[in-house]
């Protein structure tokens, strides 16, 4: 459940009114700007709408539709809502177009690593290779015309948190949108969404985190209007070992998280959740294949940050993308 734990209305002037709350959920803190005379009115509806979908795509929560599907795994199908059937959807487009980098049946290997948990550890290689007989995205047995899901063998977990956050995401802009606010903000936990500009009709500047610095250290910046930026790397959730990182981003090939040669990739579209879900892959698929992927794709954009600290962006961001002149250490590289 949301909670709020900050909310803030600053009048300014009938144009520039505006709401800022921020809030727990969905594992993590979201923040919304809405500017406008109902500002209040519509920020609460989101977060409502936000708690709805929490309530039934949430791995974590009792009675969740995902938590009666993984119940249920080998057993029965479980009906679902347009919510679940429509991300579930999206998750299997982008796992066929990521050759199963992104792979929302990795329940299991998230669940056996622990990470950002008190449970956190290394498995025994032959754990992890058992596991991996649990992860293969045909096994989820989607029935669109009963609007009804089982997956196929007992054990199996689903796990949307790769992209139920971008879907999130569009869910308040389109809520933004039809309540007629023409200037919006929401980060879900590094999740941006931007309706329209900001008041004074200049585009939002959304920072890029230098991914070994502490949180709010940006290395760069990026102009958009009516997009979503959204990043996944190797900093937010990990934990050492005998000086390895052991991330959360989980390669579904290997069973261990993703040994790339990036530190984050940052996705920019239109939609939300289909950044969400690029930016996951491309992480596991490296530079090469990840920026080719992306390149592929119409409307998407990306950063990609490197293990030796190298920048790239793809070619519709060249002009766009600002390099902070105090970025310690880091390379902007034009070309591949």
């Amino acid at each position: 459940m949301i909670s709020c734990y900050g909310c803030d209305s600053i009048k300014t002037s009938n144009i520039n009114d505006f709401i800022e709350c921020e809030e727990f959920g969905m594992g993590t803190i979201i923040k919304q700007r809405v500017y406008g005379k109902n500002a209040r009115t519509v920020a609460d509806e989101v977060t409502e709408a936000l708690n709805s979908i929490e309530k039934k795509l949430s791995v974590n929560l009792e009675g969740s539709e995902i938590d009666r599907l993984n119940k249920n795994a080998g057993k029965s199908y479980v009906t679902l809502s347009e919510d679940t059937c429509f991300v579930l959807e999206k998750s299997l487009y982008y796992s066929r177009l990521s050759d199963g980098r992104f792979n929302p049946m990795v329940g299991p290997l998230v669940k056996a690593w622990g990470i950002n948990t008190d449970k956190q550890r290394v498995p025994e290689q032959t754990e992890i290779a058992d596991i991996l007989n649990l992860v293969d995205v045909i096994d989820i047995l989607l029935d669109k015309k009963s609007s009804r899901c089982m997956l196929a063998k007992e054990g199996q977990l689903l796990d949307l948190g790769g992209i139920v956050k971008g879907y999130a995401g569009d869910v308040a802009a389109e809520i933004y949108k039809r309540k007629g606010i023409e200037s919006a903000y929401i980060n879900l936990g590094g999740n941006v969404v931007v309706v329209g500009n900001k008041p004074d009709g200049t585009p939002w500047e959304i920072g890029i985190q230098d991914p070994r610095d502490v949180k709010g250290s940006i290395i760069g910046t990026v102009n958009i209007t009516d997009q979503a930026v959204v990043t996944s790397g190797d900093y937010e959730r990990f934990f050492e070992k005998d000086n390895i990182r052991y991330h959360h981003i989980i390669d579904p090939k290997t069973g261990y998280p993703a040994d790339s040669g990036l530190m984050s990739v940052t996705v920019i579209m239109d939609a939300s959740i289909d950044a969400d879900a690029l930016s996951t892959a491309a992480f596991v698929l490296g530079l090469d294949k990840g920026m080719k992927l992306i390149e592929d794709i119409k409307g998407a954009e990306g950063i990609f940050i490197t293990t030796d600290k190298k920048i790239y962006v793809t070619v519709g961001l060249r002009n766009i993308y600002n390099q902070n002149e105090k970025a310690n250490g880091y390379e902007y590289v034009q070309k591949r």
